[in-house]
Protein backbone atom coordinates (compact mmCIF):
# COMPACT_ATOMS: atom_id res chain seq x y z
CA UNK A 1 0.00 0.00 0.00
CA UNK A 2 2.87 2.47 -0.11
CA UNK A 3 5.58 3.59 2.27
CA UNK A 4 4.62 3.64 5.75
CA UNK A 5 3.36 7.69 6.93
CA UNK A 6 5.84 9.50 9.22
CA UNK A 7 4.14 12.82 10.77
CA UNK A 8 5.73 15.68 13.00
CA UNK A 9 4.77 14.87 16.48
CA UNK A 10 3.93 18.25 17.05
CA UNK A 11 0.37 18.80 15.98
CA UNK A 12 -1.89 21.06 14.93
CA UNK A 13 -0.42 20.67 11.63
CA UNK A 14 1.85 23.62 9.48
CA UNK A 15 -0.50 23.56 6.70
CA UNK A 16 -3.75 25.42 8.38
CA UNK A 17 -5.71 26.15 11.54
CA UNK A 18 -6.86 23.05 13.40
CA UNK A 19 -10.77 23.11 12.68
CA UNK A 20 -12.80 24.07 15.44
CA UNK A 21 -16.61 23.88 16.42
CA UNK A 22 -19.15 26.58 17.26
CA UNK A 23 -16.31 29.86 16.39
CA UNK A 24 -12.99 29.54 18.22
CA UNK A 25 -11.12 32.32 17.04
CA UNK A 26 -8.96 32.07 14.21
CA UNK A 27 -5.83 32.55 16.00
CA UNK A 28 -6.75 30.80 18.69
CA UNK A 29 -6.10 26.62 18.65
CA UNK A 30 -8.40 24.33 20.83
CA UNK A 31 -6.19 21.96 22.59
CA UNK A 32 -8.47 19.32 23.04
CA UNK A 33 -8.05 18.79 19.31
CA UNK A 34 -4.22 18.39 19.72
CA UNK A 35 -2.99 14.71 18.66
CA UNK A 36 -0.13 12.76 19.77
CA UNK A 37 1.80 10.89 16.42
CA UNK A 38 3.89 7.86 16.34
CA UNK A 39 5.62 6.96 13.35
CA UNK A 40 2.83 3.62 12.96
CA UNK A 41 -1.03 4.08 12.52
CA UNK A 42 -1.68 1.46 15.32
CA UNK A 43 -0.86 3.66 18.54
CA UNK A 44 -0.53 6.43 16.44
CA UNK A 45 -3.47 8.27 17.86
CA UNK A 46 -4.55 9.79 21.15
CA UNK A 47 -8.32 9.00 22.61
CA UNK A 48 -10.17 12.34 21.97
CA UNK A 49 -11.45 13.83 25.40
CA UNK A 50 -15.20 14.66 25.82
CA UNK A 51 -15.81 18.58 25.32
CA UNK A 52 -18.24 20.43 27.24
CA UNK A 53 -21.27 20.73 25.30
CA UNK A 54 -21.55 24.50 25.94
CA UNK A 55 -19.77 25.86 22.97
CA UNK A 56 -19.27 29.66 22.13
CA UNK A 57 -20.78 30.91 19.34
CA UNK A 58 -19.68 33.00 16.14
CA UNK A 59 -22.01 36.13 15.30
CA UNK A 60 -23.68 35.60 11.79
CA UNK A 61 -22.95 38.66 9.83
CA UNK A 62 -25.04 37.85 6.47
CA UNK A 63 -28.56 37.65 6.56
CA UNK A 64 -30.49 34.81 6.11
CA UNK A 65 -31.92 33.87 2.80
CA UNK A 66 -35.86 33.33 2.67
CA UNK A 67 -36.13 30.38 0.25
CA UNK A 68 -39.23 30.59 -2.61
CA UNK A 69 -40.14 27.73 -1.70
CA UNK A 70 -39.22 25.55 1.54
CA UNK A 71 -37.43 21.92 0.31
CA UNK A 72 -37.86 18.87 3.10
CA UNK A 73 -34.59 18.94 5.43
CA UNK A 74 -32.46 15.79 4.80
CA UNK A 75 -29.99 16.64 8.04
CA UNK A 76 -30.83 14.49 11.28
CA UNK A 77 -32.83 15.82 13.57
CA UNK A 78 -30.23 15.39 16.08
CA UNK A 79 -26.88 13.45 16.75
CA UNK A 80 -28.21 10.48 18.70
CA UNK A 81 -26.81 10.25 22.33
CA UNK A 82 -23.55 11.34 21.24
CA UNK A 83 -23.05 15.08 21.78
CA UNK A 84 -22.66 17.08 18.57
CA UNK A 85 -19.51 18.93 20.34
CA UNK A 86 -18.07 15.32 20.98
CA UNK A 87 -19.03 13.98 17.18
CA UNK A 88 -18.14 16.85 15.40
CA UNK A 89 -14.47 17.10 17.40
CA UNK A 90 -14.07 13.75 15.88
CA UNK A 91 -15.01 14.12 12.21
CA UNK A 92 -13.08 17.19 12.26
CA UNK A 93 -9.74 15.32 14.10
CA UNK A 94 -10.34 12.43 11.36
CA UNK A 95 -10.64 15.32 8.22
CA UNK A 96 -8.05 16.95 9.36
CA UNK A 97 -5.37 13.73 10.31
CA UNK A 98 -6.56 12.58 6.70
CA UNK A 99 -5.28 16.21 5.10
CA UNK A 100 -1.88 15.98 6.76
CA UNK A 101 -1.62 12.70 5.04
CA UNK A 102 -2.15 14.68 1.81
CA UNK A 103 -0.61 17.53 2.53
CA UNK A 104 2.88 15.58 3.16
CA UNK A 105 2.58 13.92 -0.18
CA UNK A 106 0.71 17.01 -2.20
CA UNK A 107 4.66 18.20 -3.48
CA UNK A 108 5.47 14.60 -4.32
CA UNK A 109 5.68 12.06 -7.18
CA UNK A 110 2.39 10.12 -6.99
CA UNK A 111 1.59 6.48 -7.78
CA UNK A 112 -0.82 6.29 -9.80
CA UNK A 113 -2.96 3.02 -10.92
CA UNK A 114 -6.40 2.99 -12.06
CA UNK A 115 -9.87 1.50 -10.90
CA UNK A 116 -11.23 2.57 -14.58
CA UNK A 117 -9.97 3.94 -17.83
CA UNK A 118 -9.76 7.19 -16.27
CA UNK A 119 -10.60 6.83 -12.85
CA UNK A 120 -7.54 7.42 -11.10
CA UNK A 121 -6.53 5.80 -7.24
CA UNK A 122 -3.30 6.54 -5.18
CA UNK A 123 -1.20 5.66 -2.90
CA UNK A 124 -2.22 8.86 -0.89
CA UNK A 125 -6.06 8.26 -1.25
CA UNK A 126 -5.04 4.53 0.28
CA UNK A 127 -3.04 6.12 3.35
CA UNK A 128 -5.55 9.29 3.73
CA UNK A 129 -8.08 6.45 4.41
CA UNK A 130 -5.90 4.59 6.68
CA UNK A 131 -4.90 7.65 8.58
CA UNK A 132 -9.06 8.37 9.09
CA UNK A 133 -10.49 5.13 10.11
CA UNK A 134 -7.56 4.63 13.13
CA UNK A 135 -9.28 7.61 14.61
CA UNK A 136 -13.19 6.64 14.11
CA UNK A 137 -11.73 3.25 15.42
CA UNK A 138 -9.78 4.81 18.38
CA UNK A 139 -12.76 7.23 19.10
CA UNK A 140 -16.34 4.85 18.32
CA UNK A 141 -14.79 1.11 17.47
CA UNK A 142 -19.01 0.33 17.31
CA UNK A 143 -19.76 2.43 14.42
CA UNK A 144 -20.21 1.54 11.19
CA UNK A 145 -17.94 2.75 8.17
CA UNK A 146 -18.25 3.03 4.17
CA UNK A 147 -15.02 4.32 2.47
CA UNK A 148 -14.43 4.98 -0.92
CA UNK A 149 -11.17 2.86 -1.09
CA UNK A 150 -12.11 0.47 1.67
CA UNK A 151 -16.03 -0.23 1.13
CA UNK A 152 -18.23 -1.59 4.18
CA UNK A 153 -16.38 -1.75 7.31
CA UNK A 154 -17.94 -2.50 10.95
CA UNK A 155 -21.43 -3.56 12.62
CA UNK A 156 -24.50 -2.96 10.27
CA UNK A 157 -26.43 -2.83 13.62
CA UNK A 158 -25.02 0.80 14.54
CA UNK A 159 -26.86 3.68 14.16
CA UNK A 160 -23.79 5.75 12.99
CA UNK A 161 -22.59 5.42 9.47
CA UNK A 162 -19.15 7.01 8.45
CA UNK A 163 -18.72 7.93 4.89
CA UNK A 164 -15.29 8.99 3.96
CA UNK A 165 -13.85 10.02 0.92
CA UNK A 166 -10.26 10.24 1.64
CA UNK A 167 -8.93 12.70 -1.52
CA UNK A 168 -12.19 13.73 -3.07
CA UNK A 169 -10.63 15.23 -6.88
CA UNK A 170 -8.35 12.71 -6.75
CA UNK A 171 -7.12 13.41 -10.65
CA UNK A 172 -6.75 17.08 -9.96
CA UNK A 173 -4.80 16.22 -6.90
CA UNK A 174 -2.43 13.51 -9.15
CA UNK A 175 -2.14 17.19 -11.71
CA UNK A 176 -1.59 19.39 -8.75
CA UNK A 177 -4.65 21.15 -9.83
CA UNK A 178 -6.03 22.91 -7.05
CA UNK A 179 -9.91 21.58 -6.43
CA UNK A 180 -9.68 18.47 -3.95
CA UNK A 181 -10.29 17.81 -0.71
CA UNK A 182 -10.72 15.26 2.38
CA UNK A 183 -14.47 14.95 3.10
CA UNK A 184 -16.06 13.19 6.64
CA UNK A 185 -19.42 12.46 6.90
CA UNK A 186 -21.12 10.92 10.05
CA UNK A 187 -25.31 9.55 9.06
CA UNK A 188 -27.30 9.37 12.15
CA UNK A 189 -29.93 6.69 11.20
CA UNK A 190 -29.62 7.29 7.26
CA UNK A 191 -29.55 11.21 7.54
CA UNK A 192 -26.32 13.06 7.87
CA UNK A 193 -25.73 14.12 11.46
CA UNK A 194 -22.05 16.29 11.30
CA UNK A 195 -19.51 16.58 8.73
CA UNK A 196 -16.21 18.32 7.76
CA UNK A 197 -14.44 19.06 4.12
CA UNK A 198 -10.44 20.07 4.45
CA UNK A 199 -10.52 21.80 1.20
CA UNK A 200 -6.93 22.34 -0.64
CA UNK A 201 -6.38 25.65 -1.87
CA UNK A 202 -3.82 27.52 -3.40
CA UNK A 203 -1.51 25.45 -5.94
CA UNK A 204 1.98 24.02 -6.51
CA UNK A 205 4.59 25.46 -3.81
CA UNK A 206 1.77 27.21 -1.70
CA UNK A 207 -0.85 24.96 -1.05
CA UNK A 208 -2.87 25.90 1.86
CA UNK A 209 -6.44 24.44 3.13
CA UNK A 210 -9.46 25.64 4.74
CA UNK A 211 -11.90 23.91 6.87
CA UNK A 212 -15.60 23.35 6.56
CA UNK A 213 -17.51 21.70 9.18
CA UNK A 214 -21.50 21.61 10.08
CA UNK A 215 -23.62 19.30 12.30
CA UNK A 216 -27.46 19.07 12.73
CA UNK A 217 -29.31 22.44 13.74
CA UNK A 218 -25.87 23.58 14.34
CA UNK A 219 -25.04 25.98 11.67
CA UNK A 220 -21.77 25.64 9.03
CA UNK A 221 -18.52 27.26 9.60
CA UNK A 222 -15.47 27.45 7.23
CA UNK A 223 -11.95 27.76 9.70
CA UNK A 224 -14.55 28.56 12.79
CA UNK A 225 -16.60 31.69 11.13
CA UNK A 226 -20.13 30.87 10.36
CA UNK A 227 -21.01 30.91 6.77
CA UNK A 228 -24.36 31.66 4.95
CA UNK A 229 -24.71 30.99 1.40
CA UNK A 230 -25.56 33.77 -1.20
CA UNK A 231 -28.87 35.76 -1.64
CA UNK A 232 -28.41 35.93 -5.34
CA UNK A 233 -32.21 35.08 -6.63
CA UNK A 234 -31.95 35.33 -10.62
CA UNK A 235 -29.87 32.39 -12.24
CA UNK A 236 -28.99 35.01 -14.57
CA UNK A 237 -26.61 36.64 -12.16
CA UNK A 238 -25.72 33.16 -11.05
CA UNK A 239 -22.44 31.28 -11.27
CA UNK A 240 -23.07 27.87 -11.42
CA UNK A 241 -21.13 24.38 -11.02
CA UNK A 242 -21.70 20.72 -12.55
CA UNK A 243 -19.61 17.52 -12.49
CA UNK A 244 -19.38 14.82 -14.91
CA UNK A 245 -18.75 10.85 -13.89
CA UNK A 246 -16.52 8.37 -15.58
CA UNK A 247 -18.90 6.57 -17.71
CA UNK A 248 -20.35 8.17 -20.43
CA UNK A 249 -24.06 7.34 -20.24
CA UNK A 250 -27.23 8.84 -20.39
CA UNK A 251 -26.64 10.43 -17.87
CA UNK A 252 -23.61 11.83 -18.63
CA UNK A 253 -25.54 12.91 -22.34
CA UNK A 254 -28.37 14.73 -20.31
CA UNK A 255 -25.53 16.64 -18.06
CA UNK A 256 -23.80 18.10 -21.45
CA UNK A 257 -27.38 19.10 -22.61
CA UNK A 258 -27.50 21.15 -19.23
CA UNK A 259 -24.20 22.17 -18.95
CA UNK A 260 -24.84 23.98 -22.06
CA UNK A 261 -28.13 25.31 -21.54
CA UNK A 262 -27.14 26.97 -17.90
CA UNK A 263 -24.04 28.85 -20.02
CA UNK A 264 -26.35 30.56 -22.02
CA UNK A 265 -28.76 31.46 -19.24
CA UNK A 266 -26.22 32.27 -16.29
CA UNK A 267 -22.77 33.81 -15.83
CA UNK A 268 -21.39 30.65 -16.23
CA UNK A 269 -21.62 27.03 -15.20
CA UNK A 270 -17.70 25.23 -13.91
CA UNK A 271 -16.68 22.29 -13.45
CA UNK A 272 -13.79 21.77 -10.99
CA UNK A 273 -13.77 18.16 -10.50
CA UNK A 274 -14.64 17.54 -6.85
CA UNK A 275 -17.93 17.15 -5.77
CA UNK A 276 -17.24 18.27 -1.99
CA UNK A 277 -15.40 21.31 -2.74
CA UNK A 278 -18.35 22.00 -5.26
CA UNK A 279 -21.27 21.95 -2.57
CA UNK A 280 -18.67 24.16 0.09
CA UNK A 281 -18.38 26.22 -2.27
CA UNK A 282 -22.39 26.20 -2.42
CA UNK A 283 -21.79 27.33 1.31
CA UNK A 284 -20.01 29.94 1.29
CA UNK A 285 -21.88 31.74 -0.83
CA UNK A 286 -19.57 32.40 -4.03
CA UNK A 287 -21.21 30.03 -6.18
CA UNK A 288 -24.68 29.72 -6.50
CA UNK A 289 -25.63 26.13 -6.92
CA UNK A 290 -24.74 22.75 -7.89
CA UNK A 291 -25.94 19.56 -9.43
CA UNK A 292 -24.54 16.03 -10.60
CA UNK A 293 -25.59 12.85 -11.16
CA UNK A 294 -24.21 9.16 -10.39
CA UNK A 295 -22.18 10.69 -6.98
CA UNK A 296 -21.36 7.84 -4.46
CA UNK A 297 -22.62 8.39 -0.43
CA UNK A 298 -19.05 9.07 0.25
CA UNK A 299 -18.88 11.93 -2.14
CA UNK A 300 -21.73 13.65 -0.70
CA UNK A 301 -22.54 13.01 3.00
CA UNK A 302 -20.42 15.83 4.16
CA UNK A 303 -21.10 18.65 1.79
CA UNK A 304 -24.75 18.22 1.17
CA UNK A 305 -24.74 19.40 5.50
CA UNK A 306 -22.78 21.94 5.26
CA UNK A 307 -24.65 23.59 2.51
CA UNK A 308 -28.42 22.54 4.55
CA UNK A 309 -26.62 24.66 7.21
CA UNK A 310 -25.74 27.31 5.83
CA UNK A 311 -29.42 27.95 4.94
CA UNK A 312 -29.05 26.55 1.60
CA UNK A 313 -31.44 23.49 -0.27
CA UNK A 314 -30.85 19.92 -1.10
CA UNK A 315 -33.00 18.19 -3.16
CA UNK A 316 -33.04 15.39 -5.67
CA UNK A 317 -32.15 16.37 -9.86
CA UNK A 318 -36.53 15.47 -10.29
CA UNK A 319 -36.94 18.10 -6.88
CA UNK A 320 -37.31 15.01 -4.72
CA UNK A 321 -36.83 14.56 -1.14
CA UNK A 322 -33.03 13.84 -1.17
CA UNK A 323 -30.96 10.78 1.21
CA UNK A 324 -27.53 10.47 0.20
CA UNK A 325 -27.92 6.94 -1.26
CA UNK A 326 -29.54 9.02 -4.12
CA UNK A 327 -27.92 8.82 -7.26
CA UNK A 328 -28.73 12.51 -8.38
CA UNK A 329 -28.27 15.82 -6.04
CA UNK A 330 -29.13 19.45 -6.33
CA UNK A 331 -27.66 21.83 -3.34
CA UNK A 332 -28.49 25.80 -3.81
CA UNK A 333 -28.41 28.75 -2.00
CA UNK A 334 -31.98 27.98 -1.60
CA UNK A 335 -33.31 31.44 -3.51
CA UNK A 336 -32.42 29.98 -6.69
CA UNK A 337 -33.68 26.08 -6.40
CA UNK A 338 -36.94 26.14 -8.33
CA UNK A 339 -35.71 28.05 -11.27
CA UNK A 340 -33.25 25.73 -11.73
CA UNK A 341 -35.21 22.92 -11.28
CA UNK A 342 -37.61 24.30 -13.94
CA UNK A 343 -35.08 23.00 -16.47
CA UNK A 344 -33.23 20.13 -14.73
CA UNK A 345 -36.41 17.86 -13.36
CA UNK A 346 -37.93 17.52 -16.51
CA UNK A 347 -34.36 16.22 -18.48
CA UNK A 348 -34.03 14.10 -15.21
CA UNK A 349 -37.64 12.72 -15.89
CA UNK A 350 -36.48 11.84 -19.21
CA UNK A 351 -33.91 10.11 -18.20
CA UNK A 352 -36.50 7.90 -15.72
CA UNK A 353 -38.45 7.43 -18.91
CA UNK A 354 -35.76 5.54 -20.44
CA UNK A 355 -35.58 3.38 -17.37
CA UNK A 356 -32.59 4.29 -16.05
CA UNK A 357 -31.58 3.16 -12.76
CA UNK A 358 -32.18 5.87 -10.02
CA UNK A 359 -32.99 3.43 -7.29
CA UNK A 360 -30.75 4.09 -3.82
CA UNK A 361 -27.05 2.68 -3.96
CA UNK A 362 -24.12 2.11 -1.66
CA UNK A 363 -26.65 1.49 1.61
CA UNK A 364 -25.71 -1.32 3.72
CA UNK A 365 -27.25 -3.85 3.75
CA UNK A 366 -29.36 -4.37 7.48
CA UNK A 367 -28.08 -0.33 8.18
CA UNK A 368 -31.40 1.11 10.02
CA UNK A 369 -32.54 4.47 8.46
CA UNK A 370 -35.11 6.85 9.60
CA UNK A 371 -36.72 7.07 5.83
Amino acid sequence: MGRSLFVPTNVPPSFSAIPRFGGYPPNQSNPSLLLSFSTKFKHGFQRIPYLSTKVTTTTLCTKAVISEKQYTKMGAESTGPIPPSRLIQVVETAANTGAQVVMDAVNKPRNVTYKGLTDLVTDTDKMSEAAILEVVKENFGDHLVLGEEGGIIGDTSSDYLWCIDPLDGTTNFAHGYPSFAVSVGVLFRGKPAAASVVEFVGGPMCWNTRIFSATAGGGAFCNGQKIHASQTDQVEQSLLVTGFGYEHDDAWATNMELFKEFTDVSRGVRRLGAAAVDMCHVALGIVEAYWEYRLKPWDMAAGVLIVEEAGGAVSRMDGGKFCVFDRSVLVSNGVVHAKLLERIAPATEKLKSKKLDFSLWYKPENYTTDF
